[in-house]
């Protein structure tokens, strides 16, 4: 998605070749997630000669929340606190990070 998100739209070999930078990922997987990201209602594909363009249907910061929801619910049973706890515990978060995460919380009450 970021990959898609950062071009507008993007192949699925444009996706790969660029996590090919990164890490090694067969094209199959590319293909296979995007495809699955399509079926979301993440993306929209369009034919284009020989391949397939996707774009994203909605933005970023939409699609996130949507994804964190989602992962909120089936790992934790709804509830953030454990995931949040997880985070501040086990992640190598920046003074400015914590800081910046007990500001939100502030805030929040």
């Amino acid at each position: 998605m970021k990959e898609v998100w950062s071009r507008g739209h993007a192949t699925v070999r444009d996706v790969y070749e660029a996590l090919l930078r990164e890490r090694k990922v067969a094209y199959t997987t590319v293909m296979t997630m995007m495809n699955v990201l399509e079926k979301k209602g993440h993306l929209r594909k369009k034919a284009d000669r020989r391949s397939f363009v996707y774009r994203p249907t909605r933005p970023r910061r939409q699609v996130v929340g949507s994804m964190v929801r989602d992962f909120v619910q089936r790992v934790f049973g709804g509830s953030a606190a454990p995931l949040l706890a997880h985070l501040v515990d086990e992640e190598a978060l920046t003074r400015e990070e914590l800081d910046d995460l007990a500001k939100r919380i502030r805030e929040r009450r």
